[in-house]
C-alpha cells in the first residue's frame, strides 16, 4: 500500500463514523461476561412472563440484596437501597446518591408487560361439547400468529371476599397447556381470502381449554361444569371470581440459546424484559453513586402507558417528590437537573424484510446497544426527541466505560414507526433519551435477541448511573 493511500485510509477512519460489529471489537472475556449475564437474564424470563410475576421477581431479588421498602418521611443516606412496590404490577428501585436530589438523579425506565391474551370478564363457555375461554387481545399484535400454538395461563382471581388466588398453568412439567385453534388448509380457501391483518379476527382468539363432560351431569353444558368443577377443587373459584381476575395467557415456550453458536436468545416476552432485566441489574450493581440511581419498572406501555401501574401514573413523582420533600428540596429542580434512560427495545434490520428499514440509520444485531435521539411515528409523532447535549453526554459515558452502541431508527419514515416512554418522562422536564436492544419479530409470541447486545445494555444503564460527571 502507498503512503498516499495509508494517509487517506488513517483519515477515513479519523473522521467517518462506522459502526462495527462486536467480533471486531469484543474479547474473549467480555463474550464470557455477556453470555453469564444472560444465562441470568434467562433464567429471569422463565420465571417472569407477567407483569406481576416480574414484579415478584425483582422485589424478591431486591430484599436478597438489602433494599428495603421505601417509607414516606425517612430521611436516606448515601448508600441506602429501597423500593416502592406499586400494587405488584411495577415497581421502583432505589440506591441513594451523595448528591442532594435537586441536583438531579439518574433513571432508567422500562416496561414489564408484553403482548398477549386477556381472559375476558365473563370468558367460560361450551360451544358443541367443547369449553373454550374468550379473550381480548393486549397491545399491538398479528392476530394470525396465536394460534396452533401451545398456551399457559398466568395470573390472579380475587374472591368477593378479597382473598387471592394465584394461577399459573402450563409452565412446569406435567402441566396441561392450553391452544387457539385454527383452520386447516384444505377448508381453509374462504379464510385465505381474507387480508393478513384479517386473516384471524379477535373474536376467533377463543382457548380450548376441555372437552370432557361432567359424569353425573345429564343436562346442558356438561363440559364447561366439569371444567368450573376442576378449578373449584384446584383453586376453590366459582365461574363469578372470573369477573374479579387477570388472567393472561402467553406462549407456554421457554427461553433458549438461538444458532449454532448460541449467540441469540429466544423467547417470549424480550419486549421489555430485555430492557428491565438490564435495567434491574445494573441499580443492582451501585452502592454509592454521586447521583441517586432509580429504575423504574412500569406497566401498560403495550396499550399507551395509563393507568395506576403505567409510566403516566402519578405514582413515580410522588415517590421523588417524598424524597426531595425530605431534603427541602423542590421537585423541579430535581426534575430539570435529572436524565433518564428510556430502556425499551428497537427493530433490528431484517434480511428477509430490508425493504422497511432505511440501512444507515437502523440497529442490526451485535451492534450493541441501540441508542435513539428520536422515535415516533412518520413526522416524528409521539416522540421524546432527545436534546444533542444528551446524546453528546452518553456518547461520552459510554466511550468512557467500554459500552458498544449504536445510533439508530425504527424503520423508513413513512413506513411507520413507534414511541414508548420516553415522551412522558421528557413531559416531566427530564432530559430522555431511548436506549435498548435490538430484536427480531418483535411483538411475536417468539422474539430473538443477541446476547451481546442484551449485556451492553446493561453497561449502557449502569454506565448513567456510575458517572462522575453532572449533565447540566
Amino acid at each position: 500500500m502507498s503512503e498516499e493511500n495509508k494517509k487517506i485510509d488513517s483519515l477515513k477512519e479519523k473522521l467517518f463514523y462506522t459502526q462495527k460489529h462486536a467480533s471486531e471489537i469484543i474479547s474473549d472475556d467480555e463474550t464470557k461476561k455477556a453470555d453469564e449475564f444472560c444465562d441470568g437474564y434467562m433464567d429471569f424470563l422463565r420465571t417472569a412472563k407477567t407483569e406481576r410475576e416480574a414484579t415478584e421477581y425483582f422485589v424478591e431479588k431486591a430484599e436478597k440484596l438489602g433494599f428495603k421498602p421505601f417509607v414516606r418521611g425517612e430521611k436516606y443516606k448515601c448508600g441506602d437501597k429501597v423500593y416502592l412496590n406499586n400494587r405488584g404490577k411495577a415497581v421502583i428501585l432505589c440506591v441513594m446518591g451523595k448528591e442532594p436530589v435537586e441536583n438531579g438523579i439518574r433513571l432508567s425506565a422500562a416496561h414489564i408487560d408484553s403482548p398477549r391474551l386477556d381472559l375476558k370478564p365473563n370468558p367460560l363457555y361450551e360451544d358443541n361439547e367443547l369449553a373454550y375461554f374468550k379473550t381480548h387481545y393486549y397491545g399491538g399484535i398479528k392476530k394470525y400468529q396465536w394460534t396452533a400454538m401451545p398456551l399457559s395461563l398466568h395470573g390472579v382471581m380475587v374472591k368477593k371476599d378479597g382473598s387471592k388466588v394465584k394461577v399459573n398453568i402450563g409452565e412446569d412439567d406435567g402441566d396441561p397447556m392450553f391452544v387457539v385453534t385454527d383452520l386447516l388448509p384444505h377448508l381453509a380457501a374462504e379464510q385465505m381470502k381474507r387480508t393478513l391483518s384479517d386473516g384471524i379476527r379477535g373474536e376467533e382468539l377463543n382457548i380450548l381449554i376441555g372437552s370432557r363432560p361432567f359424569s353425573k351431569d345429564e343436562g346442558s353444558e356438561k363440559v364447561k361444569l366439569n371444567i368450573i368443577s376442576i378449578l373449584n377443587e384446584k383453586y376453590g373459584v366459582t365461574e363469578s371470581d372470573f369477573l374479579s381476575a387477570e388472567l393472561e395467557a402467553v406462549p407456554a415456550l421457554k427461553a433458549v440459546d438461538i444458532g449454532f453458536d448460541r449467540s441469540m436468545i429466544g423467547a417470549y416476552g424480550h419486549d421489555d424484559r430485555v430492557c428491565a432485566y438490564p435495567a434491574a441489574e445494573a441499580v443492582f450493581s451501585v452502592t454509592e453513586p454521586r447521583y441517586t440511581a432509580v429504575a423504574i419498572l412500569t406497566d401498560k406501555e403495550e396499550t399507551g402507558s395509563d393507568g395506576v401501574s403505567g409510566m403516566k401514573s402519578e405514582a413515580f413523582e410522588w415517590f421523588v417528590g417524598d424524597m426531595c420533600k425530605v431534603q427541602g428540596a423542590e421537585l423541579r429542580d430535581c426534575f430539570a437537573h435529572s436524565i433518564c434512560v428510556s430502556a425499551d427495545v428497537t427493530a433490528a434490520f431484517d434480511p428477509n424484510y430490508p425493504e422497511v428499514s432505511e440501512k444507515l440509520n437502523t440497529a442490526r444485531l451485535n451492534y450493541g446497544v441501540g441508542l435513539h435521539k428520536f422515535t415516533g411515528s412518520r413526522g416524528k409523532a409521539g416522540t421524546n426527541d432527545a436534546p444533542a447535549e444528551l446524546v453528546a453526554y452518553m456518547r461520552r459515558i459510554c466511550a468512557e466505560n467500554g459500552v458498544q452502541w449504536q445510533m439508530c431508527e425504527l424503520g423508513k419514515v413513512d413506513q411507520g414507526g413507534g414511541g414508548t416512554v420516553a415522551m412522558y418522562m421528557g413531559n416531566r422536564n427530564i432530559a430522555t433519551i431511548d436506549a435498548g436492544v435490538p430484536v427480531l419479530s418483535m411483538h411475536a409470541p417468539f422474539e430473538i435477541v443477541a446476547k451481546y447486545d442484551c449485556y451492553m445494555t446493561y453497561k449502557c444503564v449502569l454506565a448513567a448511573y456510575s458517572a462522575e460527571k453532572a449533565y447540566c
